[in-house]
Order: C-alpha cells, then sequence, then structure tokens
C-alpha cells in the first residue's frame, strides 16, 4: 500500500493546491482518482465501480460562500484505496469516506485561515512592486502550505487505515454490515435527488422520465439515451430562442410604431 499512499498524499495535496479555478473540481471528483489509483491496485473495475458509487454522493453539492460542506477529494481517495484493498462492497466503501469527507471540510478551513496570512504578505510585496514576492505568497507558500496540512493524514490513512478497518469490519455483527451496505446504498441517491432539485423544472421533468423509461423499460444504455437526448435538448434551445427573438422583434416594432403615432400626433 505504499505506493498507494503515496499517490494518496501528492494527489490530495495538489488537487487541493488549486491553481486556477477552472478545472480543480475535475481533480478533486472521486471517480477522477479511481482510474490512476485502480491501475496501482490493479483492480481498474473495482475502483471505478467504488469511485462512481463515492461520486454519486457529492454529485450535487454546492458550495454556499465558497465553502463546501464535505471534501470529496479526501473521501475518494480514502475510500476508493480502503475499500479495494479489502474488498469492500460500494456501500461499505461509501461509509468509509463520508467521515473523511467531513474531516477535509476542517482541513480546508485551515489552510484558508493560513492562507490569508499570505495575502496580506502579498499586499505588502505589491506596494513595493515586487512581483516574484506576489507570486510566492500566491502560489509557493500555499502549495508548501497544502503539503504540510494534506500530505500527511491522506498518506498515514491509505497506508495504515486499511488494516484497521478491516479488523474493525471482523468484529461487527453480520446485521450492522447489513445495514452499513443499506446506508451506503442509499447516500448516492441523496446526491441525485440535490442535483434534481437544483435543475428540476417542470418544462424538464417529462424528458427526464422519458429517458428512465427507455433505459428502465426499454433497456437502452444510458449513452444511447445521450445520444437522443442531445440533439433533443439542441433543437428545443434553437426553437426556444427563435421564438424569444421572434417575441422581441415584435415587441420592437409595437414600439417603434407607438413613437412614429407620438411624432404625427406631436
Amino acid at each position: 500500500m505504499f505506493y498507494v499512499a503515496l499517490f494518496a498524499g501528492l494527489w490530495y495535496t495538489f488537487a487541493g493546491w488549486r491553481p486556477g479555478y477552472s478545472t480543480h473540481e475535475i481533480w478533486m471528483f472521486p471517480l477522477m482518482v479511481a482510474l490512476p489509483i485502480g491501475l496501482i491496485m490493479g483492480n481498474v473495475p473495482g475502483a471505478m465501480i467504488l469511485g462512481s458509487a463515492i461520486g454519486m454522493l457529492y454529485v450535487g453539492m454546492v458550495a454556499p460562500g465558497s465553502e463546501t460542506p464535505a471534501d470529496m477529494s479526501l473521501a475518494g481517495l480514502i475510500g476508493i484505496s480502503i475499500g479495494l484493498s479489502i474488498n469492500a462492497d460500494p456501500g461499505t466503501a461509501i461509509m468509509i469516506a463520508v467521515p473523511f469527507g467531513i474531516l477535509g471540510v476542517f482541513l480546508n478551513q485551515i489552510r484558508r485561515t493560513i492562507n490569508a496570512k499570505f495575502a496580506h504578505m502579498a499586499d505588502k510585496h505589491a506596494l513595493s512592486c515586487d512581483e516574484k514576492g506576489i507570486a510566492r505568497c500566491a502560489i509557493l507558500y500555499p502549495l508548501i502550505m497544502n503539503f504540510v496540512l494534506k500530505f500527511p493524514p491522506a498518506f498515514v490513512t491509505v497506508y495504515y487505515g486499511a488494516a484497521v478497518v478491516e479488523k474493525f469490519i471482523a468484529m461487527l455483527p453480520g446485521w450492522m454490515l447489513n445495514g452499513i451496505a443499506v446506508a451506503g446504498g442509499v447516500l448516492p441517491a441523496i446526491g441525485f435527488a440535490i442535483i434534481i432539485s437544483m435543475i428540476g423544472k417542470r418544462s424538464i421533468f417529462p424528458f427526464f422520465f422519458l429517458g428512465f423509461f427507455l433505459v428502465q423499460y426499454f433497456h437502452v444504455s444510458t449513452i444511447a439515451a445521450a445520444c437522443f437526448g442531445v440533439p433533443i435538448a439542441v433543437i428545443i434551445v434553437l426553437l426556444t430562442k427563435e421564438s424569444q427573438d421572434e417575441v422581441i422583434a415584435s415587441t420592437n416594432k409595437v414600439d417603434a410604431d407607438s413613437s412614429d403615432d407620438e411624432l404625427e400626433v406631436g
């Protein structure tokens, strides 16, 4: 597990570094890290299954006030790595991942608090037009702090955690393990429900159920359903835009006619 633990520590360090806000959410998503973990541990299908299950829990997660309610990067790294090492089912892997997702939030709060000091240091460098000093405060120092805060917990947990978790699970009775598996299986539905509530509109729900029925009753693959859904979505957007353009043109024409009438009366 040494190489897996080393990879987990480095990935968690750089994924949370956030040098740019365009792709950092992608690198933090559990499914993204599942492939390299699967390659290292020699079980890509199993890693992808666990990564997909854990990822569903956070698929609808939003960041109110720029602070996420859970750290899906740490949750994915720990849940997939330990889950694979003990041959856990997706439900058990999710239950392993959730507490570490909460722990990651506290680590991130500490990181933000310390990084605020670097921001003030950058202000002082800005007054003296020290571009290199600003770059160090914005890039180098946060990366070092990330390594200090995030590498140790990820490395230690993956390296030593599998044996501890395996012994703990072996002590649990069968009925409790079944309960954990059921609870873990329900949690991804919560993430899916959150994202539906975010995009749910009366005009969209018929298409949602249409896709569900195609997959469930006609056994159409999700990729095939998406191939049909994308053209339908494009057509609807184009028709809606055309209708809006006609309304705007009609409104402008009415306004222009009203202006002409006022001029004639004047």
